[in-house]
């Protein structure tokens, strides 16, 4: 049976069997409540309606208590990962998400910022790494905003992610220590802030070896398997082989193992191949990819957290935030071949 008087906190206590505080810490503060009596506190919430109606009353009151989150691909294997992140941190302090998904189209983004122009939303969380284009025309200033997976490349907005210097360093370390002196970088790019992080990493971590770094090595890629597979082709028309191939991404590393493989040549028996991000499918590809993990799921909450402290302090604690990731060691890197070394 509906009621058609909003549901109180009060209402899910008694369906729960437990007390309003209890209530209270399961929706603020879920660490601190046993997962049983968290699961019927949930489901009390979803019986009464609770939580969307404090969402309804919160939005007469002429604020809204919505996130918007903003991302280029909701495909991406990162996003997912990332949303379970924030949208943990959003709930347990009475937040909810909306989704736009821009599919990389810049008019998309501008769009989305009418929710606010509206109230729909309170604050908004960026994957894009690019600022909505026109944003400045239609809005005297952008609403309180977090980025995460991408630095912003045009806006000085709060940041949540991975530490690139430290991740690509990790890759680049382990190649020199298995031995390769010839390593290849595939994914340079000019407008993504990550990858030219990454690139930086790379560079570092030769110089640290005292290896000088070859430019030819260096190819630019937008992220794609097939980006990583040109890059394999144009190192072979070049005759500029490297014993090893440090990867911007994942997807990158699959296509770059996809051209070799193509060619008749075995990782890492003929060359060592490492990723980035470590996607689902890096634990499946043949051979299962040496990879960077990002901690996607704290860098969403981290990110939710921050964008929460600036809806109620006005200013962030820190501009950036960056989170150590780790090195997964899998199949594809061993030794250099020696029929590379000498050429």
């Amino acid at each position: 049976m509906f009621h058609s008087t909003p549901a109180t906190i009060e209402d899910v206590a008694r369906i729960a069997q437990v007390s309003i505080a209890t209530v209270s810490r399961a929706i603020h503060n879920p660490e601190k409540v046993a997962n049983s009596t968290r699961l019927k506190v949930n489901q009390a919430i979803a019986i009464t309606g609770y939580t969307t109606n404090a969402m309804a009353r919160s939005l007469r009151l002429g604020r809204s208590n919505m996130i918007l989150v903003v991302a280029p691909d909701i495909g991406d294997p990162n996003f997912s990962s990332i949303l379970i992140g924030l949208e943990n941190e959003a709930r347990a302090h009475g937040y909810g998400v909306l989704i736009g998904h821009t599919q990389n189209d810049a008019q998309r983004g501008l769009e989305y910022l009418k929710f606010f122009d509206s109230n729909q939303a309170a604050g908004l969380i960026l994957f894009t790494g690019i600022l909505p284009f026109g944003h400045q025309t239609m809005m005297a200033r952008l609403p309180p905003s977090v980025a995460v997976f991408e630095p912003v490349f045009n806006g000085g907005i709060p940041y949540v992610g991975v530490d690139e210097h430290a991740g690509a360093r990790k890759a680049i370390d382990l190649l020199i220590t298995e031995g390769h002196r010839k390593i290849a970088f595939i994914g340079d790019s000019r407008t993504r802030l990550a990858y030219s992080r990454r690139r930086e990493g790379y560079e570092q971590g030769l110089a640290a070896a005292r290896i000088p770094l070859d430019p030819r090595m260096v190819l630019e890629g937008d992220g794609t398997s097939e980006s990583g597979r040109l890059a394999v082709e144009q190192l072979f028309m070049r005759d500029t082989l490297p014993t090893a191939f440090m990867c911007v991404n994942d997807q990158t590393a699959l296509g770059v193992m996809t051209g070799l493989a193509a060619r008749g040549y075995t990782m890492p028996r003929d060359f060592s191949v490492t990723g980035f991000d470590d996607v689902p499918q890096a634990s499946f590809m043949t051979p299962p990819l040496t990879t960077i993990r990002q901690p996607r799921t704290l860098i969403g909450k981290h990110a939710m957290a921050l964008l929460l402290e600036l809806l109620s302090e006005g200013q962030p604690a820190e501009s950036e935030l960056l989170l150590v990731p780790d090195l997964v060691i899998r199949n594809s890197v061993g030794p250099p071949s020696r029929q590379w070394e000498t050429r």
